[in-house]
């Protein structure tokens, strides 16, 4: 392999804006922000919810109506 071609692979910290969970990893970048991390992420916290960006869930309700819980 050729020497002094890899990037320097050091300690990085990543700062959660959901949260404001810190931790420290590896990368080429000295410092990572990231959204949403495992911490306060709904898949993992067993808390989801739906995350309506552009008004998506009231469009398609508006549009196509509430589903109705029927028997089988």
């Amino acid at each position: 392999m050729k020497a002094d071609i890899h990037p320097q692979y050091n300690p990085c910290q990543v700062r959660c804006l959901g949260c404001s969970n810190t931790f420290v990893t590896r990368s080429t970048r000295d410092e990572i922000t990231v959204e949403v991390c495992a911490n306060c992420h709904g898949f993992y916290t067993g808390k989801q919810k739906i995350i309506d960006t552009a008004g998506r869930v009231e469009r398609f309700e508006k549009r196509y109506g509430r589903r109705k819980n029927t028997p089988a």
